[in-house]
């Protein structure tokens, strides 16, 4: 009778059915895991226990640096550079950072800002286009005040 045999499911189409199942479920793993780690190339913080032991000194310093009534605007210009709005700060107050790519893909750029007047202050040089994070300090040689962004 072998018309019979014909469409019946066997223990061979089973396995086929499970080992196709499982090879793309390793598979898309794999895939995942290998974009995980590639992709990401920063840190948070070098160590998380140490981290830990700072947090009430950074909140200290956080309070401090409000209580200075300083604060920043920053846009990009035309031709790539940062331009900084600061209100609040003395007129002699130094402005840095260093922007950083948030995937680590690409080198750090530190910044440097020169004084335009009026409270503004102009980048040193462009940044390549793309997503930064900015790490901005302003700085008058006794008290510092810093924040981060993203730009984009």
């Amino acid at each position: 009778m072998p018309g019979q045999t014909k469409g019946r499911f066997t223990g061979w189409h089973m396995t086929g059915i499970l080992v196709g199942f499982f090879g793309v479920v390793v598979g898309v793993n794999i895939l995942m895991a290998s974009f995980a780690s590639t992709t990401f190339g920063g840190i948070v913080v070098e160590n998380s226990y140490v981290a830990s032991q700072e947090y009430n000194r950074w909140l200290e310093q956080a309070e401090e640096q409000e209580k200075l009534g300083w604060d920043a605007a920053t846009a990009w210009r035309p031709d790539g550079r940062l331009a900084v709005k600061v209100t609040g700060a003395p007129d002699d107050v130094a402005v840095n950072a260093i922007a950083r790519h948030p995937l680590g893909r690409m080198p750090d750029v530190p910044l440097a800002f020169e004084p335009i007047g009026q409270g503004r202050y102009l980048a040193d040089r462009a940044l390549p286009d793309g997503r930064w994070t900015l790490r901005l300090e302003l700085s008058d040689g006794t008290n510092d005040w810093r924040r981060e962004e993203a730009l984009q």
